[in-house]
């Protein structure tokens, strides 16, 4: 007997599209990150492989949050909500987006990253990058509590993120994926701050 053929079901037509598209996606993605790699920039090697390390488990954003605390009442509540927002960042990242997705590290060796970019490749899972989650997150917070911290932590969260591809930890997606949740990160943890302390996390409009 004939195999019958017919029309391919709507719902296995879209996983296939679907399945391009991400095989696509990740054939871009390893390609930024060969072309990252494969560019020579002594100058910039040392000074982001040090700005990673510096990121380590939140230090940068810690260090500056406990300046603003010192500087009065509105710093001091851009700095618990930019650690608020931390919390959010890195519970969702390590808790729910790394176990779920699994991906595996970039092969730094295969890529060749200079060895003088190398920081200590973690054990966990790619996919997202926690390092930017965090930092874009107390960007974000912080910055939406006080407007004149926002381009240079702005600035701050995304050399970040770039310095964890420079140094060969993280495909660009995954940088792309922390930043996504480190502002759903903070627009978290502002909400809950704006529901506990109404007044001084007015709904809809920030103080000037």
């Amino acid at each position: 007997m004939s195999e019958r053929t017919g029309p391919v079901p709507p719902a296995d037509g879209l996983r296939r599209i679907a399945s391009e598209v991400l095989s696509d996606l990740r054939a871009v993605d390893g390609a930024l990150y060969a072309a990252v790699a494969a560019t020579p920039t002594p100058t910039l090697d040392r000074a982001l492989r040090r700005l990673s390390h510096a990121a380590d488990h939140s230090k940068i954003s810690f260090a500056i949050a406990g300046a603003l605390a010192l500087a009065g009442s509105r710093p001091r509540r851009a700095a618990l909500a930019g650690v608020g927002a931390i919390a959010v960042a890195s519970a969702s990242a390590n808790l729910l987006g790394k176990r779920l997705v699994r991906r595996d590290r970039p092969d730094r060796e295969a890529a060749r990253v200079t060895v003088d970019r190398h920081v200590p490749m973690p054990m966990s899972a790619s996919f997202p990058s926690g390092h930017t989650a965090s930092a874009v997150a107390f960007a974000t917070a912080v910055g939406t509590v006080l407007p004149a911290a926002s381009v240079p932590l702005g600035a701050l969260a995304g050399a970040v993120g770039y310095s964890r591809i420079h140094t060969g930890v993280h495909y660009p997606g995954d940088v792309a994926a922390g930043a996504v949740l480190g502002v759903a990160s903070a627009a978290t943890a502002l909400a809950v701050a704006s529901a506990r302390l109404p007044a001084s996390y007015p709904r809809g409009q920030r103080r000037k």
